[in-house]
């Protein structure tokens, strides 16, 4: 192939995948600010995964893009989690969690891989009240945790086939306080190591993504609470059209490994939580002027949830590809 050509090739693959990388960069966003100390952790159920997750451009570019997530849910007055180094029986929260991301694509190809690196800030607001908490009902909109992912490392098992690997990174520069419910920040460090996949079907224009990655966290200097790991498995089938629309399904399980320890977690015996969730997916891609543009919306319920707040969850993504 002449360079001419391959060139081409490689734009056309980063148009292909203008809303790749999202996942693995963090803002599949998906991600929320509260920890499995707070009762959720960072993820919600079904947002983790994008369309064309496994997916790394060859290309040089920039991704860009903006997402916001609204969530809405409640754990009964029977069942206490830990929040702010105190013990609430039964809450109501709800949250709108905007994410700015960034993504550069390296425009290195090494062996069929690809890489890139991401960051993303965050901004939250947050309305949380306890059924017969010590603490008084509260809100606020704050900066949320801070996120990076130093390498995505992406390989293409065949012109259909990709997978990509990463390992995401929270600081703890969020807003939190031990005197609020609501707190943007956790106030720990977060490793998650993370696979994505995903599998095309050229013909039918149908892809297949998931992505599937465990959180680390370090114990909170101020509360001494250590979350045990969370795993997170999302999946997401979508059906693509002629005019740029496309429609699917996307579904996550999320499950923590093991029990919490340190601090309260050893007066509630660690609750240990775990949800599923699923619902539809509408996507649209296409250019705005010249720039390759792509957006997304989503709406998962979760159901057989087990000492996590059980609610319903709202993304709306937007992004941007520059090259």
């Amino acid at each position: 192939m002449s360079r001419t050509n391959r060139l081409s090739a490689s734009r056309s693959l980063a148009r292909l995948c203008t809303g790749a990388l999202l996942t693995t960069a963090g803002v599949g966003l998906s991600q929320q600010a509260w920890a499995t100390e707070g009762g959720i952790g960072r993820p919600i159920t079904g947002m983790q995964v994008t369309p064309y997750a496994g997916v790394v451009p060859p290309t040089d570019d920039w991704i860009v893009s903006a997402t916001t997530i609204y969530y809405e849910g409640s754990l009964g007055a029977s069942k206490t989690i830990p929040i702010a180094g105190q013990i609430t029986a039964g809450v109501d929260v709800t949250a709108v969690y905007t994410i700015l991301n960034a993504v550069k694509t390296w425009g290195i190809t090494l062996g069929g891989w690809n890489f890139a690196s991401s960051f993303g800030v965050p901004i939250q607001y947050t309305n949380i009240s306890s059924f017969h908490g010590r603490l008084p009902n509260d809100h606020g909109t704050q900066f949320a945790d801070l996120f990076f992912t130093p390498v995505v490392a992406g390989y293409h098992l065949t012109k259909t086939d990709h997978i990509a690997f990463s390992v995401q990174i929270y600081a703890p520069t969020g807003a939190y306080s031990t005197s609020r419910l609501a707190n943007a920040g956790q106030n720990t460090w977060t490793f998650t190591p993370t696979v994505s996949y995903t599998k095309l079907f050229p013909k039918e224009e149908i892809e297949l993504s998931l992505n599937y990655g465990v959180g680390f966290y370090t114990p909170n200097s101020d509360t001494h609470y250590h979350n045990a790991p969370v795993s997170v498995l999302d999946l997401l089938a979508l059906k693509r059209f002629g005019s740029g629309w496309g429609v699917g399904v996307v579904g996550g399980y999320i499950q923590q490994l093991g029990h919490d320890s340190g601090g309260v977690a050893d007066v509630i015996g660690g609750s240990q939580g775990h949800s599923v969730g699923i619902g539809p997916m509408v996507t649209w891609s296409g250019k705005v002027q010249k720039t390759p543009v792509s957006a997304s919306l989503r709406w998962v319920n979760e159901f057989n949830v087990s000492n996590r707040p059980k609610g319903n969850a709202v993304e709306l993504s937007i992004s941007a590809t520059f090259q």
